[in-house]
C-alpha cells in the first residue's frame, strides 16, 4: 500500500518525534484533544480565571516544574 494512509510507518514524518521528552509528546496530544481545548478556552475567557486554572490544572495532570507562587529575586 502506497497510499496516503502508509505514511505513517515513515521515518523521516517522525524524527521530530525521537527528540520529543516525554512531557513534550504529551502536551502534542494533549494539545489535540477536544474536551482539552473546550475547557482551555473556557479558562481563557473566564473573567475569574484562579479557581478555574486550578480546576484545569488538576482535571488535565497539568504541572509547572520549577514556578512557585513569587518570583525569584
Amino acid at each position: 500500500m502506497t497510499g496516503e494512509g502508509s505514511r505513517w510507518r515513515s521515518a523521516d514524518a517522525y524524527r521530530r518525534i525521537e527528540r520529543l521528552s516525554p512531557s513534550d509528546i504529551a502536551w502534542e496530544f494533549l494539545r489535540r484533544n477536544p474536551d482539552y481545548i473546550r475547557d482551555y478556552e473556557a479558562f481563557a475567557s473566564s473573567g475569574n480565571a484562579a479557581p478555574l486554572a486550578e480546576e484545569l490544572c488538576l482535571h488535565w495532570g497539568l504541572r509547572f516544574p520549577g514556578r512557585s507562587g513569587a518570583p525569584s529575586p
